[in-house]
């Protein structure tokens, strides 16, 4: 199983069209091994300092299948600040796992 973490999600991320699961998940269910797609330095550098181990940036396009688990880094709160490495107050993320049905 491929397993991606992403900042966000888009259609164009369905290889065919499908039915997709967005399952609302704790920060501690997102797994060490999965492969960056986070395209935004500030957003990695945050989510880097909150997960415990670095996540790169790497601007990639990932294709959601039945092989590959795609994990989604939502922000809350706005866009961060240039140079963010933690959360700023009033900001948050929701964690999902994206999956085809």
């Amino acid at each position: 199983m491929k397993k991606f973490l992403t900042n966000a999600f888009s259609i164009q991320m369905l290889k065919r069209g499908g039915m997709v699961n967005f399952e609302e998940i704790a920060l501690e269910d997102i797994p060490a091994d999965v492969v960056s797609a986070v395209g935004h330095a500030d957003t990695a550098a945050v989510l880097s300092d909150m997960l415990g181990f670095e996540v790169p940036v790497n601007r990639i396009s990932v294709t959601l299948d039945n092989e590959t688990e795609l994990y989604v880094a939502q922000l809350v709160g706005g866009r961060l600040p240039e140079g963010a490495t933690t959360l700023p107050e009033g900001f948050s993320f929701k964690f999902y796992r994206v999956t085809i049905v």
